[in-house]
C-alpha cells in the first residue's frame, strides 16, 4: 500500500472522530478528510440525552477530540457539508456544490436519523427530536419547571428524556405502544423495573396509546389527541420511536443493504475499498454468528478500530459483544450480550428488583446469553466472560448473590 493514498470518513460523530484517530495510531501516513454535514467537529452522542441534557456535563465535554487535534494530526475537517453522493467506480464522494473528493479508501460512518411522526400536526412548533446537539439544546430549554411533556415512545430515548424532564420539574407523560416500556427489548419482568420506576418519580405512563393528530395554534403545538379521544395538553412534545439508518449514500451507489449497509466481519462493505462502521453498519458478528446492526455507542466507539485496521490491510474482525447503558433518576444500568424475543426461554435475577439493585440474565437453556446489571458494579467482565464462555449454569446458583460469578465459569 502507498503510504500516500487518501482515505475519507463520511460522518460526523464518535465512529467518524474514533476513526480518524485509529488510522493515524495504526500508521496511515497519507491525506484523510473528514466529512460531516454538521457545523460541529464529531462528537459523541450519549451525553445528549444524559449528562449534557441534565446540565451535568459542560458542552465540551461531547467532543471526541479538542479542536486543535485534528490540525495536528493533518485530518482535514470537511463540516456543514453534506456528501450528496460515492462514486464506488471513480473513487470520489460528490459533495454540495459539486466538489469531489477522490479516495483511495471510504468509511462510511453516516449513522442513522429519528423516525419522523407522521400524523398531522407533526410539524407544529415544540414537536422535538433528540439526535444531535442543537437537538439537545432545545429539549432542555423546553424542560422547566411546571412544563407539559409529552413523549411519544417508550423505549430508551423516550424514558431518558422523560427522567430528564422530570428531574427539571417538568409534568411528563409517556405514550407507549406496548403493555410496558422496554418491554420488546427487556421482557415483562425487567421493563416493570423501569415502568416503576418513572411511576415512583411521578410520571404518567399511559400504554397502548395511539396518537391521532396534534393541534396547537400560531403554529405551536398545544395538545397530543389520542385515538381514544383523549387530549393531553402540551407544551412540548417530545417524539422517540426509533431511528433509521443513513443508508441513501451506499444504496444509490449500488452497495448491499438490508436493515443497514451490509458488511463481513471485517467491516468490508459489498463494494472494494469501501468499509461501514457504528449505528449503519450491519455487520456479521463472528461470536453470534448473525448480522448485527448495534444503535449503541460501544459500537460507534470501537468499530472504527477494526475498520482502520481493515482499511490498513490488517486481517481485523469485529467481534466484541454488544454494550449499552442508561441512567435515569438514581438507576444505573449496564446491558451485555444480545437476544431478542425467541432467542432465550426466561430471565433469573440476582438481587432485588423491588430495591432495584440486581443483575438479570438472559437464559437460553442453561446458557446465558445476555446479562443486564442495574445499581450493581463492576460485573461487566464476568458478565461477559460467561456469555462467552458458553458455559451451563445452574438458575439457582446464577440467582445466589453469595456465589461470585466468577465462580460459574468452566
Amino acid at each position: 500500500m502507498s503510504p500516500v493514498e487518501t482515505f475519507v470518513v463520511v460522518g460526523g460523530g464518535l465512529a467518524a472522530g474514533k476513526a480518524a484517530e485509529a488510522l493515524r495510531e495504526h500508521g496511515h501516513r497519507g491525506p484523510l478528510v473528514v466529512i460531516g454535514d454538521e457545523q460541529e467537529r464529531p462528537y459523541i452522542r450519549p451525553p445528549l440525552s444524559k449528562g449534557y441534557l441534565l446540565g451535568k456535563e459542560e458542552r465540551d465535554s461531547i467532543f471526541v477530540h479538542a479542536q486543535e487535534w485534528y490540525g495536528e494530526n493533518e485530518v482535514d475537517l470537511v463540516l456543514g457539508t453534506r456528501a450528496r453522493a460515492v462514486d464506488a467506480r471513480a473513487g470520489e464522494v460528490e459533495l454540495e456544490g459539486g466538489r469531489r473528493v477522490a479516495y483511495d479508501k471510504l468509511l462510511l460512518a453516516t449513522g442513522s436519523s429519528p423516525r419522523r411522526l407522521t400524523v398531522p400536526g407533526a410539524d407544529l412548533d415544540n414537536v422535538l427530536y433528540l439526535r444531535r446537539v442543537g437537538d439537545s439544546e432545545r429539549l432542555k430549554a423546553a424542560f422547566t419547571e411546571g412544563a407539559r411533556i409529552v413523549v411519544i415512545g417508550d423505549g430508551w430515548i423516550g424514558l431518558e428524556t422523560a427522567a430528564a424532564a422530570r428531574t427539571a420539574g417538568a409534568h411528563v407523560t409517556v405514550l407507549g405502544h406496548g403493555p410496558l416500556p422496554l418491554v420488546k427489548v427487556l421482557g415483562r419482568e425487567a421493563a416493570e423495573v423501569f415502568a416503576r420506576l418513572h411511576r415512583d418519580h411521578g410520571v404518567v405512563l399511559r400504554p397502548g396509546a395511539e396518537v391521532e393528530r396534534l393541534t396547537g395554534t400560531d403554529g405551536r403545538v398545544e395538545e397530543v389527541v389520542l385515538a381514544d379521544g383523549t387530549r393531553l395538553p402540551a407544551d412540548a412534545v417530545v417524539v422517540g420511536v426509533g431511528i433509521t439508518p443513513n443508508v441513501r449514500l451506499a444504496q444509490e451507489a449500488g452497495l448491499e443493504v438490508s436493515n443497514g449497509i451490509v458488511t463481513d466481519a471485517h467491516l468490508r462493505t459489498s463494494a472494494p475499498d469501501i468499509y461501514a462502521a457504528g449505528d449503519v453498519a450491519n455487520a456479521y458478528h463472528p461470536v453470534l454468528e448473525r448480522h448485527l446492526r448495534v444503535e449503541h455507542w460501544a459500537n460507534a466507539l470501537h468499530q472504527p478500530d477494526t475498520a482502520a485496521r481493515s482499511m490498513l490491510g490488517d486481517d481485523a474482525v469485529y467481534d466484541r459483544l454488544p454494550y449499552f447503558y442508561t441512567d435515569q433518576y438514581d438507576l444505573g444500568m449496564e446491558y451485555t450480550g444480545y437476544t431478542q424475543p425467541g432467542d432465550y426461554d426466561r430471565v433469573v435475577f440476582r438481587g432485588s428488583t423491588a430495591e432495584r439493585e440486581f443483575i438479570a440474565f438472559w437464559m437460553s437453556g442453561s446458557r446465558v446469553v445476555a446479562g443486564m446489571n442495574v445499581n450493581v458494579w463492576d460485573v461487566v467482565d464476568p458478565i461477559r466472560s460467561l456469555i462467552l464462555s458458553r458455559a451451563e449454569v445452574d438458575d439457582t446458583r446464577l440467582a445466589d448473590p453469595d456465589v461470585p460469578l466468577d465462580a460459574l465459569l468452566p
